[in-house]
C-alpha cells in the first residue's frame, strides 16, 4: 500500500494525524479513511467495542473539521443554511444540525456550539473542504470563518469516561449531554463537550496539536481507558442507530427521509426560511417516499453496505450500513425502504452473494442510548 491514491489526474497524498506516531506505537493497524491514515483497530474490533460499552475508550477524531464562525448575526446567517433554531442556542449549549442544499438534500451533518463570542462547528472529515467552500460562498461577508487546523479532537466514550476525564479536568463532571465548556489543562486552552458518536455517555475534547500526545498518554495511563479504533467506532454508532455521512446520508436524501426530523426545530418549521423547506415540510406532513430504517438480520451472515433489499421479487431498497453488532450478538443493518415498508416488524430480505437473507425492520437504536441528560429535561 502506498501513501498516495491515484485520482486519474494527480496523486493525492494521504495525510497523517498529529497522533500518527502515537497510534503506531500503541499497535494501531492503520488504514486510509477520509483522506487520512487512521487506526482501524488495536487489540481487535470486538474487544474494543465491548470495552467502550463497559468502561471508557479513547478515539482520535482529529480528521474532523473544527470551524469557528464570528461576526454580527452569525446565528441568523447559519439559519439560512441549516434547519435548526441556532438563534435560541444559549452559550455553552450545542445542537446537532444539517447543512442543506437548495433542494433540501443533506450536504453534511454537523454539531454547532454557542461558545459565547463565536460559534464552533464540527464537520465530517470526508467533506470538510466542501463544507468550508459552501459556508464561505453562502455566508455574508461580515461573518468570519476560521478553520482551526492547529487543534485536534479526541473522544472519550463509555460509562467510566466521566470518572477518567474528571481526574484531569474536574469541572467536566457537572456537564450534561450537549453542553460544552472552555477549560485549561497544563496551561493549554481546551474545549470540552459532553457528546459523542457511540450512544454512550462521553466527551469530545478539542485541544492544541502539541498537547495531544501528553493528554492521550494521561488518559490511557488510567485503568479504565484504552485506545479504540475506527472499526469499533463504526459498530458502536451502528448499534446506536447513528447515521454516517456519505453512507447513510447524502445530498439526495432529505432530513425526513433520513429519519432526522428532530433536527428541524419547531420555530423553523413554522417560519421556514431554510433550504428545501417546501420539500422537507411536505415530507414531514405527508410522509416521505422512503425512510432510513434499522434491520435485524436472521442468522449470522452480516449484510453489508450496498446489499439490495427485496419484498418478494421486487427490489425495494438498499442497505447503507451493516455488520455484526457485538452488544446485540447478531448482525444488524440500516438502509432505505419505501414508507409502506418502514413499519417496525415488516419482513423483507437482503441479497448477499446471490442468496436471500431474511430481515425484519426494527426501531432504532438497537442498543439504548446512555446519555447523561439534565434532570427533568
Amino acid at each position: 500500500m502506498t501513501d498516495t491514491e491515484f485520482t486519474g489526474e494527480e496523486a493525492v497524498e494521504t495525510a497523517t494525524l498529529p497522533l500518527d506516531a502515537w497510534h503506531r506505537a500503541k499497535g494501531g493497524r492503520m488504514v486510509e479513511f477520509a483522506g487520512y491514515w487512521m487506526p482501524i483497530q488495536y487489540e481487535g474490533i470486538m474487544a474494543e467495542h465491548l470495552w467502550v460499552r463497559e468502561s471508557a475508550g479513547l478515539f482520535d477524531v482529529s480528521h474532523m473539521g473544527q470551524l469557528l464562525l464570528s461576526g454580527g448575526g452569525v446565528a441568523e446567517a447559519l439559519e439560512t443554511l441549516v434547519p435548526g433554531d441556532i438563534s435560541a442556542l444559549k452559550p455553552g449549549r450545542m445542537r446537532y444540525s444539517l447543512l442543506l442544499n437548495e433542494e433540501g438534500g443533506i450536504l453534511d451533518d454537523l454539531m454547532i456550539t454557542n461558545e459565547g463570542d463565536q460559534f464552533g462547528i464540527v464537520v465530517n472529515g470526508a467533506v470538510k473542504w466542501e463544507d468550508i467552500g459552501h459556508l464561505r460562498e453562502n455566508l455574508p461577508d461580515h461573518v468570519t470563518l476560521n478553520h482551526n487546523e492547529d487543534y485536534g479532537l479526541l473522544a472519550l466514550q463509555g460509562p467510566k469516561a466521566v470518572d477518567a476525564l474528571s481526574r484531569l479536568v474536574p469541572e467536566v463532571a457537572s456537564l450534561v449531554f450537549m453542553q460544552a465548556i472552555p477549560a485549561e489543562w497544563q496551561g493549554h486552552a481546551i474545549g470540552i463537550s459532553r457528546s459523542g458518536y457511540t450512544g454512550e455517555d462521553g466527551f469530545e475534547i478539542s485541544l492544541p496539536n502539541e498537547a495531544l500526545t501528553a493528554f492521550a498518554d494521561a488518559l490511557c495511563a488510567m485503568e479504565e481507558v484504552k485506545p479504540i479504533g475506527l472499526g469499533a467506532r463504526d459498530s458502536l454508532r451502528l448499534e446506536a442507530g447513528l447515521p454516517l455521512y456519505g453512507h447513510d446520508l447524502n445530498d439526495e436524501i432529505d432530513p425526513i427521509e433520513g429519519d432526522l426530523a428532530f433536527a428541524i426545530s419547531k420555530r423553523r418549521r413554522e417560519e421556514q426560511g431554510f433550504p428545501g423547506a417546501a420539500r422537507i415540510l411536505g415530507h414531514l406532513a405527508d410522509g416521505p417516499p422512503r425512510r432510513r430504517v434499522g434491520l435485524l438480520i436472521d442468522g449470522k451472515l452480516p449484510v453489508r453496505e450496498g446489499a439490495a433489499l427485496f419484498d418478494g421479487e421486487d427490489q425495494i431498497g438498499v442497505v447503507t450500513s451493516g455488520g455484526f453488532a457485538p452488544s446485540v450478538g447478531a448482525p444488524i443493518a440500516m438502509g432505505y425502504v419505501p414508507r409502506d415498508h418502514a413499519v417496525p416488524g415488516t419482513a423483507i430480505a437482503a441479497e448477499v452473494r446471490g442468496k436471500r437473507v431474511h430481515c425484519t425492520v426494527a426501531a432504532m437504536p438497537f442498543v439504548p442510548h446512555r446519555y447523561v441528560r439534565k434532570q427533568g429535561g
